[in-house]
């Protein structure tokens, strides 16, 4: 377990987006000095980003803290109304808002970048990444299809899986970004393992014993017998045994349009999704204020608002935090856990 003394990590997200924005509410509601966050059991934090990006989401606020440019965490105070700032970049001229750029892409990479390299080195409890634009980085060089694949190869991990959290319901994907068509083929046996095993520990790192693992199948009513495909029959149905055997709780294949249902009223505690979409909108659907991503997997504790960059209403002064609220929220949480119940899956 890293020491509760440590600050969490805050990346800017895509300087044309809302990333900047809502971390500065962020800081402006949220942030008090280290002796009041020690006493209410809540880590610090501090922001890895560019000085001039954070600058400008700070100057319309009325209640804007001051920003401090430190060189490492060591110097961070912590200073009621001060967001102390690692600049992962020095950009001389502000990207343009609500607009794709290689700028914001490769800005918003280095700030990844170096937070996973932070906590890699033990010296921030855990990282939450405020949203990128996946063609911003594209357009800067960088091919990954989102915040995840760049987690995992810089973060030294073998397999992740996404958690999607909400105070009534936390699924898991068994495949995350790429097509429909690819998802099929990449759900194999070693995938589903995979995702319920990860589960399994993604329930345990949020205070669950022993969490209750329902496993949604891929075809309409969990293939009927195997009327509608033979995934469940032939794959997932396999896996769920194998995991039985483990010592998992976990059950499945159930249908995938009534399992979220049975989830909510307290039958499951985390759900195993077999593509992005099917996880997703049940989660999304509840509302993007009350949700947050978590990264299964990782060495270091990772999580991340429930929403995108928001390009349509970047720099209108209208975007809510409230999501990043709760991502920091979990990421406290987890960082109390002890390693082996984040890990032990």
């Amino acid at each position: 377990m890293r020491s509760p003394a440590l600050p969490i990590a805050i990346t800017m997200g895509d300087p044309s987006g809302i990333g900047p924005e809502i971390t500065a509410k962020f800081f402006a509601r949220r942030m008090v000095d280290a002796a009041a966050f020690a006493q209410g059991g809540v880590q610090p934090a501090l922001v890895v980003g560019d000085p001039l990006v954070m600058r400008h989401a700070l100057q319309s606020r009325h209640d804007a803290p001051r920003l401090r440019t430190v060189a490492r965490v060591g110097e961070a105070r912590f200073e009621q109304g001060t967001i102390d700032i690692i600049a992962s970049s020095h950009l001389e001229v502000l990207p343009t808002l609500g607009t794709v750029s290689a700028e914001s892409g490769k800005a918003a990479f280095a700030a990844i970048a170096m937070a996973i390299d932070l906590a890699r080195e033990d010296q921030v409890a855990g990282i939450v990444t405020a949203p990128i634009h996946k063609e911003s980085l594209a357009a800067a060089g960088f091919k990954y299809p989102g915040h995840t694949e760049i987690l995992a190869e810089r973060g030294g991990a073998g397999r992740v899986a996404m958690m999607l959290v909400n105070d009534e319901i936390r699924t898991v994907l068994v495949t995350i970004h790429c097509s429909l068509r690819e998802a099929i083929g990449r759900g194999d046996f070693a995938a589903q393992m995979s995702a319920i095993r990860l589960a399994h520990q993604g329930g345990r790192a949020l205070g669950i014993a022993a969490p209750r693992i329902a496993v949604a199948g891929l075809n309409p009513h969990a293939g009927e017998g195997g009327l509608f495909g033979f995934e469940e029959r032939e794959i997932i149905a396999p896996a769920v045994r194998a995991a039985q055997l483990e010592g998992i709780d976990a059950s499945g294949p159930w249908p995938g349009d009534t399992v979220f249902m049975q989830a909510r009223t307290g039958r499951f505690d985390v759900v195993v999704a077999q593509y992005h979409d099917q996880g997703l909108i049940p989660v999304k659907y509840l509302g993007l204020d009350r949700g947050a991503n978590i990264t299964l997997g990782l060495p270091f504790v990772r999580t991340s608002p429930d929403h995108g960059t928001a390009f349509d209403i970047a720099g209108r002064g209208i975007a809510d935090p409230a999501s990043l609220e709760t991502a920091f929220d979990y990421a406290c949480r987890l960082a109390a856990t002890p390693d082996q119940d984040r890990r032990d899956g």
